[in-house]
């Protein structure tokens, strides 16, 4: 008996093992400083970096081609240096092309229809905000689980954050018919509140993104 119940524990302690390794596992974030693509508001005491993860071997943390079907992954690391929580509840983000077409970040629906019809990703002309609506909500059932679960975990969340404390999370925008979208591109973010006080916008261009520089560099 004693012996039936080692073997029991371990079996356990074996699942428990690999059912870790299943679930999304994206680098640990550091201070959004230590990013090639980040921009500081010294007086606001607040820096805001992005991290496109266009090609491997960074898109190899996904699960999910969202190249093959039209969708750019931006992580979005936001650092809070100051004494109050940064709000986000009225955060807008704009993805801003070179023609100046611009691209809201895709909601869960919108990339839930493009993996059940990736074929409407291809020749998809460039559109301009305001979208038109996205038709009707698509049953999560029709998504296989571990993709649902993939891009529940990724989605950058608009929680407070808190201060001296770093937020991240992924965007991902519906770049489909826009030819090589990051050259000449930029983040446009605004919105933010320390407390009751709107913060300054951010602009962040994303043309020094180069796909094979790792995630975050040494700070200065």
């Amino acid at each position: 008996m004693k012996q039936q119940s080692i073997i029991l524990c371990l079996i356990g302690v074996s699942t428990l093992l690999l059912a870790g390794d299943k679930g999304f596992n994206p680098p640990p974030v550091e201070h959004a400083k230590t990013y090639a693509l980040a921009e500081a508001h010294d007086d606001e005491h607040i820096v805001i970096a992005i991290d496109p993860y266009d090609a491997a071997p960074k898109t190899a943390i996904f699960k999910v081609k969202y190249k093959e079907i039209g969708f750019l992954p931006v992580r979005l690391i936001i650092s809070n240096d100051g004494p109050k929580p940064l709000m986000l509840d009225n955060l807008k983000i704009e993805f801003i092309t070179a023609r100046r077409d611009k691209r809201e970040p895709a909601s869960k629906d919108d990339i839930f229809r493009r993996i059940s019809h990736p074929e409407k990703a291809a020749a998809r002309p460039p559109v301009q905000l305001p979208l038109p609506p996205t038709g009707p909500k698509l049953p999560r059932s029709a998504v296989k689980q571990d993709a649902v679960e993939e891009i529940d975990s990724a989605m950058f969340l608009t929680v407070p954050v808190m201060p001296h404390s770093t937020n991240s999370g992924f965007l991902f925008f519906d770049v489909a018919g826009i030819e090589n979208a990051e050259a000449g591109a930029h983040l446009y973010l605004s919105g933010i509140k320390a407390g009751t006080q709107e913060l300054f916008y951010f602009d962040i261009p994303l043309e020094k993104a180069v796909s094979n520089q790792p995630s975050a560099v040494s700070p200065k």
